[in-house]
């Protein structure tokens, strides 16, 4: 893809911004270079399939209106120097490359897809360069294309990535001049991390004492790698995904109405039973994110919000798979509604984070989709809009994770699950991922269709 200008006025427009907690933590991974978290791989990228006549013009427009109206687009982090802050820029029109695949069958067009976006996901964008927004749009037809966004990760997350679609899909509406698509107020992102410091110390007091109870002697599930970190491999980060078939969700979804759980509830708990497997430890912590939208104010702001919770599940005296679910069940929500940025939950458990600081282990991170403001075959003006989530070839280069790997469960609306697993390729090999995602299928064969069966545990 094409890159975009780089900021070419004499100065920000805002300056001396504080740091959100979240964005405090990626500083923490930051060795000043260009890996990491500030590195060009740190970006989030997903496709939109369009069905009607595109206006290429019109639509570059419409995305820069996403970059007027979200701050967090144009900002960018100072991490050097005395105090770190973040600046906001004037907005810059950004790039949208265009390509036309003429001639393919419809069989042709889905592998395509897959390819294009993998194709993207393998690229760059420099956190140097504002906005952190790029676009690719691929036409196939005159009434059919696919649509690419790529936005670096320092900016955005899941959730944020399907409010841009939505808006995007609204400003170009509004601007082919179809009636009734008025965005809702958004506040900007350095809001934000205003209210966050302005929050009093006193107010996380009930949320530090639980996670100190809820940590005590607890470590962290880590993975053992296949290479160690001090083999000093530069870092790369592959993805493998798979498919787990609806005979496997169905039950899963089943034991989840009749327990009162969520689906995550349900994934979590066979994920669980997976980690005692593979480690013996009865006692299991599994860091999964939370959405970090304490404040209805930012439902519609983008900018990275997510943070990581470290769940704990206690096997030792479960009998079934019911009493695992539970257990988690009970985890999810008090964690959940005791959520605090992740380092000061790591102030109250020093020893939790010990596994994943070894030479030979990283960390494994679980998450299920779906987000809100997904558009599903939803018609906006004169297209119509699909995010395309179903994506299952496995690539060499993706996007890149820290130190581990990310497990994404992504519930498909036919009834199977989509999921991926992003991995450090310098410490892992894909047949080692691939064993545990085996191994994940087989706990779910094996304890949700006889949840209330005698549970083996290692």
């Amino acid at each position: 893809m094409d890159t975009a200008p780089t900021v070419t006025t004499d100065g920000p427009l805002l300056s001396g911004i504080p740091l959100s907690y979240n964005q405090e933590f990626l500083c923490g991974f930051d060795r000043g270079d260009e890996e990491g978290p500030f590195g060009p791989h740190n970006h989030i990228v997903h496709g939109w399939r369009l069905r009607g006549r595109v206006d290429g013009p019109t639509l570059r427009l419409a995305l820069g209106d996403l970059v007027v109206r979200h701050e967090t687009l144009r900002t960018r982090i100072i991490r050097h120097g005395p105090q770190q802050t973040q600046e906001v820029f004037p907005a810059v029109l950004p790039d949208l490359a265009v390509r036309d695949e003429p001639g393919l069958t419809a069989d042709a067009r889905e592998r395509r897809v897959e390819e294009l976006l993998n194709e993207v996901e393998a690229g760059e964008l420099p956190v140097g360069r504002l906005p952190l927004l790029r676009a690719l749009l691929v036409t196939f037809d005159a009434d059919d294309a696919l649509l690419i966004l790529v936005v670096h990760h320092t900016a955005t997350d899941g959730w944020s990535v399907r409010v841009l679609a939505r808006d995007l899909a609204g400003r170009y509406a509004a601007r082919r001049g179809h009636p009734g698509h008025e965005l809702p107020p958004a506040s900007p992102y350095r809001e934000y991390a205003q209210w966050q410091r302005s929050l009093p110390a006193e107010s996380a007091g009930p949320a530090r004492d639980y996670w100190r109870a809820e940590l005590r002697d607890a470590r962290i599930f880590a993975v053992p790698a296949d290479r160690p970190k001090s083999a000093g491999l530069p870092e790369s980060t592959a993805v493998h995904r798979f498919l787990i078939g609806a005979e496997l969700v169905a039950p899963a979804l089943q034991v989840a109405r009749a327990s009162r759980s969520t689906p995550f509830m349900v994934l979590l708990a066979a994920f669980t039973l997976l980690a005692n497997r593979m480690t013996g430890d009865t006692d299991v912590v599994v860091p999964t994110f939370s959405p970090g939208r304490a404040d209805e104010r930012f439902t519609y702001t983008v900018g990275p919000f997510f943070n990581l919770l470290p769940l704990r599940t206690r096997l030792a005296d479960c009998r079934t798979f019911l009493d695992v679910v539970a257990r988690v069940r009970r985890s999810c929500l008090d964690g959940y509604g005791h959520d605090l940025p992740f380092p000061q939950i790591a102030a109250e458990a020093p020893e939790l984070m010990l596994p994943v600081l070894r030479d030979d282990a990283a960390a494994c991170v679980f998450q299920v989709f779906p987000f809100p403001f997904v558009l599903d075959d939803e018609r906006v003006g004169d297209l119509v809009w699909t995010e395309m989530r179903r994506r299952l070839v496995s690539q060499p280069v993706g996007s890149d994770v820290p130190n581990g790997a990310l497990w994404t469960l992504n519930l498909d609306p036919v009834g199977d699950i989509v999921g991926s697993v992003q991995y450090n390729s310098n410490l892992y090999d894909e047949r080692t991922v691939a064993a545990m995602v085996r191994g994940y299928r087989e706990v779910l064969a094996e304890v949700v269709p006889a949840a209330d069966a005698p549970l083996r545990l290692a």
